[in-house]
């Protein structure tokens, strides 16, 4: 025996692998292993992506729809601003207010008036905090407030004004009342282009703040407002703003607003690791940004890996005392072979046993594989048999559908394909075009030069069509020198210049006959379906009308056939 052999029978023997209970515990535990470790696997990254779809669509769509009330919400208030301008207090009495020659006191009593309607309106609406009325100057003529407060105005606010549209201002941060604020105004106008001045409304984040609540789902998504430049408007959250304050870092706000209603990785305001995603407010540069802890979010997914674990395990343990048990009671050599022969029964005669002993049961083992071995030669000989009839069937099946000189189809075939073609085209109601071609002069050719220049001139003609046509246009050999063209999804116009083409391209060709370069032309017939007929016989009959008339003009021409529909009508009323 041979060192290595030697090594590997005392490494069987330490190991004890060479024991017939060992190796099926080896066996099934591996058996075990494998599949359970793949298919936990799998299971695992399933349901990690089915969960972070889930995910995923939840952010996008708190997203989408708190974006679009945040929206709507600003749209209302601009339309309140533009009818809070022409409500009866503000028509009244606002040439009074913003006149300079009126009188002090009924300018007085006239601020006093707008004053108290606009307090009104303070107690209708949270998110008022000051109703202003402003001159073209930006001075304050009227205020909610006990006191003109310094009030933040956009840049070019009176141009956007004189047009006649709504002014957005920037959010800042109102030391007065110690909350983010932003101011809203539209312009007060006394007629179709005169401006008097502008009613703003400095507004608060409360009722946003508190349709972000009724979003964030019970607290399981953080639902924040933030700027462009990530500063923190109002969230779903409990958080004191005593100032502005940028909540993100540039790289992250720059990922969120770049890749919108994408869910993202990135550290929160407060520190944890959240997935979130953001969605633009429209005509604004702000901001909704939905967030989920990611450790509560994947919670359930971590779970289950866990009890995926826990039964791997146990399933483990009992597969294997399974194992042991079993090996107890089998004798390898007769397992051995009771597996071969079952897999020889079924089919799989890539069988080969090792010989492992020269006893009774080893010699049984060689007697076994020469027996599949021999079965294999035996069906490998008829599977190659099989493999030739039926490439033999091929080329017979091909030869049955076409011309042996041309390599065209046959007119048999022809036929069969027409019939098919008229079925599609009714079928769908498309058009199709059929072209009969002749060799010009061709028994005089094959006079003048012989048969077998005549056939090398109907292999050119073979060669010629099959490069001229489409891959979905069929050619074929009608008779003699004779051959047909079907051209589908093609009408009548399409049909004649594809003649023409085809016509072209034969005249081009330089044939060899007997030593000399020659040219041939030819005739062609153009009918269409269904302008020239609904079935084969009747378009063919038109084609080949047409033909003739080819040849009558002086041949080496295209002619189309007449509409012969109208004909049978007229036919059909005599």
């Amino acid at each position: 025996m041979a060192p290595e052999e030697q090594s590997k029978t005392q490494f069987l023997q330490i190991s004890r692998l060479d024991s017939i209970k060992t190796k099926i515990i080896v066996f099934a535990l591996l058996a075990t292993i494998i599949p359970t470790v793949i298919m936990g696997w799998v299971s695992y990254v399933q349901n990690r992506r089915f969960l972070s779809d889930n995910i995923r669509q939840e952010l996008k769509v708190v997203t989408a729809q708190t974006s679009r009330e945040v929206g709507l919400w600003l749209q209302r208030k601009l339309n309140d601003a533009r009818t809070y301008t022409v409500s009866d207090t503000v028509l009244k009495y606002r040439e009074k207010v913003f006149r300079t020659d009126t009188p002090h006191i009924e300018k007085v009593d006239a601020q006093r008036r707008i004053r108290d309607y606009f307090r009104s309106l303070l107690g209708k609406f949270d998110e008022y905090e000051e109703l202003i009325l402003l001159d073209l100057s930006g001075k304050t003529l009227a205020t909610s407030a006990k006191k003109v407060n310094p009030l933040k105005m956009p840049e070019k606010w009176l141009e956007t004004a004189r047009s006649d549209d709504h002014i957005i201002g920037k959010p800042y941060f109102d030391q007065a009342s110690q909350i983010p604020v932003m101011v809203i105004a539209t312009p007060i106008l006394a007629g179709r282009n005169r401006i008097m001045g502008v009613l703003a409304i400095k507004l608060n984040f409360q009722a946003i703040g508190l349709m972000l609540k009724n979003y964030a789902r019970d607290g399981e998504v953080d639902l924040q407002l933030i700027t462009q430049e990530g500063i923190l408007l109002v969230s779903s959250q409990p958080i004191p703003l005593k100032s502005f304050r940028k909540i993100m870092v540039e790289k992250t706000l720059d990922r969120l607003f770049s890749k919108e209603r994408v869910p993202l990785k990135y550290t929160g305001y407060q520190g944890k690791a959240v997935v979130g995603t953001l969605k633009k407010v429209q005509d604004l540069d702000w901001g909704v940004v939905a967030e989920k802890d990611r450790q509560k979010a994947y919670a359930e997914i971590i779970r289950l890996r866990n009890l995926t674990l826990g039964l791997f395990a146990g399933v483990l343990l009992l597969i294997g005392l399974c194992a042991y048990l079993l090996g107890l009671s089998i004798v390898r050599p007769l397992v051995r072979l009771t597996k071969g022969a079952d897999k020889v029964a079924a089919g799989d005669l890539e069988v080969d046993l090792p010989v492992l002993s020269r006893s009774e049961v080893g010699y049984l083992t060689q007697v076994f594989n020469h027996m599949v071995a021999r079965l294999r030669k035996g069906r490998e000989q008829l599977a190659a048999a099989n493999e030739a009839l039926t490439e033999k069937n091929k080329e017979l099946e091909i030869l049955s559908v076409t011309d042996s000189l041309t390599g065209l189809y046959n007119r048999k075939h022809l036929m069969e394909s027409l019939t098919g073609e008229i079925g599609r085209s009714t079928r769908y109601e498309r058009p199709f075009s059929l072209l009969i071609i002749d060799i010009d002069h061709f028994k005089k050719f094959n006079d003048t030069y012989g048969h077998l220049a005549g056939d090398e001139v109907l292999r050119k003609m073979g060669e010629v069509f099959r490069e001229s046509i489409r891959g979905c246009d069929y050619a074929a050999r009608y008779g003699g020198e004779e051959f047909v063209i079907v051209m589908p999804e093609i009408g009548r116009d399409q049909g004649v210049q594809a003649a023409e083409r085809i016509r072209a391209s034969v005249a081009k060709e330089k044939i060899d006959a007997s030593g000399n370069s020659v040219t041939v032309t030819i005739s062609v017939g153009v009918a269409s379906f269904p302008e020239h007929g609904d079935d084969a016989q009747t378009i063919i009959s038109k084609a080949d009308t047409a033909l003739y008339q080819a040849k009558r003009r002086g041949r080496d021409r295209v002619a189309l056939a007449s509409n012969g529909r109208k004909k049978k009508r007229k036919k059909a009323a005599k």
